[in-house]
Order: C-alpha cells, then sequence, then structure tokens
C-alpha cells in the first residue's frame, strides 16, 4: 500500500506593518499595500531613468558621474524620500478629516527644482484631493481684471491641498523683471497683496510660501 507524502508546511512571510493613518488613526491592508504597490512604482520608474543614463554617451556619462560625487548616497535617497511621502499621505488624510483648505505657492528662479519638488510631492497624493496650478500668461480680458480674480477660481475647497507652480507674486518677480508691468501695476501689487493674503487666512485658507533659488 503506497503512502502518500505530506507536503511541508509553507510559512508564509508576516504582512508588513501598516504605515499610514487615517481619521480613526488606523489602516486597512489595502491601504499597506496601496502604499507599497505605490512605492515600488517609484522604485521601477527610477531605475529605468538610471538605465537611460547608463545608454548615454560616454562623455556624459562620465561628467553625470563627477557631479554625483558630491550628492548623497542613492538609498538613502530613496528611504528619506519614501518616508516622507508616506509622511505627506498621513497629511492629506488630516487635511480632508479635518476639512482643511491649504495653498502652496512655489516661486523662484528658473530651473530652480520648483517643478521636481512639486512631482515628488504630488507622487503618492490622493489627485482628487491634490491639485497643481500652472497658469498661462493671462489673456487681454484677464489684463483688464483685478489682479488676483484669475487665481481665485483656483483656490482650494474643504479638504483639498492646492499647489501653485508659480502664483500671484509673478506680478513681483517675472512680471517685474520683464517689464509685462508697469510701476504703478507693481505698487498697487505690493499694497493689496498683504490684504489678499489676509482675506485668505481669514476664510480658514492656510498658506504656505517656498521660494526657490540656485546660485
Amino acid at each position: 500500500m503506497t503512502q502518500k507524502k505530506s507536503k511541508p508546511a509553507v510559512t508564509k512571510a508576516p504582512q508588513a506593518k501598516t504605515i499610514r493613518t487615517g481619521a480613526a488613526g488606523k489602516a486597512t491592508a489595502a491601504e499597506a499595500d496601496w502604499i507599497d504597490a505605490e512605492l515600488q512604482d517609484s522604485f521601477d520608474e527610477e531605475l529605468e531613468l538610471e538605465i537611460d543614463d547608463q545608454r548615454a554617451p560616454f562623455d556624459m556619462i562620465g561628467l553625470s558621474a563627477a557631479r554625483k560625487k558630491s550628492e548623497i548616497d542613492r538609498r538613502t535617497y530613496f528611504r528619506e524620500l519614501f518616508r516622507m511621502q508616506t509622511e505627506l499621505i498621513k497629511l492629506q488624510d488630516w487635511v480632508q478629516h479635518k476639512k482643511l483648505k491649504v495653498v502652496v505657492l512655489f516661486e523662484g528662479r528658473d530651473a530652480a527644482g520648483k517643478g521636481g519638488v512639486i512631482k515628488r510631492i504630488t507622487q503618492r497624493l490622493n489627485p482628487r484631493a491634490c491639485r497643481v496650478v500652472a497658469l498661462p500668461a493671462p489673456t487681454e480680458r484677464e489684463k483688464s481684471q483685478w489682479y488676483f480674480q484669475r487665481y481665485v477660481p483656483h483656490l482650494p475647497a474643504a479638504g483639498e491641498i492646492v499647489l501653485f507652480d508659480r502664483s500671484w507674486y509673478n506680478r513681483a518677480g517675472v512680471e517685474r523683471v520683464m517689464e509685462f508691468a508697469g510701476p504703478d501695476q507693481v505698487e498697487e501689487f505690493f499694497h493689496d497683496v498683504p490684504e489678499f493674503e489676509r482675506m485668505l487666512a481669514r476664510s480658514g485658507t492656510k498658506l504656505i510660501k517656498y521660494w526657490f533659488s540656485i546660485t
């Protein structure tokens, strides 16, 4: 009589601990799996970019290697990036739970890294509650309106985060330097902007401003 061989017991790897906290302070397994998948997707994207870099001409690879000597270790970068992006997910949950309105302004010199930072911030966030606003040059109609009017429709509702890739401070920066705005218009802006931002604060909007510069 032939005896059946018993199959060895398979020990499953323990599930990763959840790292996302919602309104109740706990996260479901599905949410934790979603975070893990998103982080893995980011790593895959960066790996593809690294492979593309390796296919670049030899002289370009040499320049890139010389530049990277002064940069932080890649593993350290990703570890810190993932950690901070996880904190941003928690922040977004808190903003939604508390019905807050958050505006973040990104201003600075050209090629200072505003777009890259915005991409990293929004990479893991729910796009239904986080928007990026990058307005084009004003139309002739918009030029005839109150200066701040074109920005007002893009302000957040309760539970939203809005990131402005350049903002109303264009008038004090680009428009002033390129002479798209006259001295009187710039002076009027400096007079009006404090009151405009006080109005936002009184309406319950949290305003955060960043200036980027590479010298």
